[in-house]
């Protein structure tokens, strides 16, 4: 009896292909807000978009944009050392913080299967927050410098970031699939690293 070959399985990636990510992101910091330099909160959230190009099936290159919403906390100090006076005070203020990376994918598209596990760097720049305290002295008739008073804060500062995580992608048709990963972002020193959850629907063109 002739043997009929099994039909190939369904291609649900292609070798070469161009994404556009569409996604919701929640962000927490590495340290308790109070330590922390940068986002200056302990969580917020966004959403972002990610433009990547396949070259080959398993490697591609991509730009990535994302902001949040942080809640961000302002510290205002007032000392007087004459009558041994010390206040400590925070008031919040919304910010919207962001940034704009390259970045560079390695995907493994499960043989027969919708699944495709990944892992991804970049590096960039953001921006949004770094706003520090203005603290200056001040002098009381007779006694000299001896008051220090929060007096405002400096302006938001743009800082170098990087990023590396991994995460997995589902296709519903050949063009159009969920992702859902976890990154850990570096800013620029260890009191501002960051934590970044994204979910989302993916093209694929």
């Amino acid at each position: 009896m002739k043997q009929v070959a099994p039909p190939p399985c369904p291609q649900w990636y292609a070798d070469r292909e161009f994404n556009v990510s569409l996604w919701g992101t929640y962000v927490f910091t590495g340290n308790n807000w109070v330590d922390d330099r940068y986002i200056e909160a302990d969580h917020a959230w966004g959403g972002g978009v990610d433009f990547k190009y396949f070259f080959m099936r398993y490697v591609g290159v991509g730009i990535e944009g994302w902001a949040v919403d942080a809640n961000q906390k302002r510290e205002d100090i007032f000392v007087d050392f004459s009558d041994g006076i010390f206040q400590r005070s925070f008031h919040s203020e919304r910010n919207a913080i962001g940034a704009v990376l390259g970045t560079l994918t390695l995907r493994y598209p499960i043989p027969c299967t919708r699944f495709a596990p990944y892992i991804f760097g970049g590096a960039g720049g953001i921006f949004g927050g770094g706003q520090r305290p203005i603290n200056k002295a001040f002098t009381e008739p007779g006694e000299g410098f001896d008051v220090v008073q929060t007096v405002g804060h400096t302006d938001a500062e743009a800082r170098a970031i990087g990023q590396v995580g991994g995460g997995m992608e589902i296709r519903f048709t050949p063009h159009i699939g969920w992702v859902s990963d976890f990154s850990w972002n570096f800013v620029d020193g260890p009191h501002n690293n960051f934590g970044m959850v994204r979910t989302g629907v993916n093209f694929a063109f």
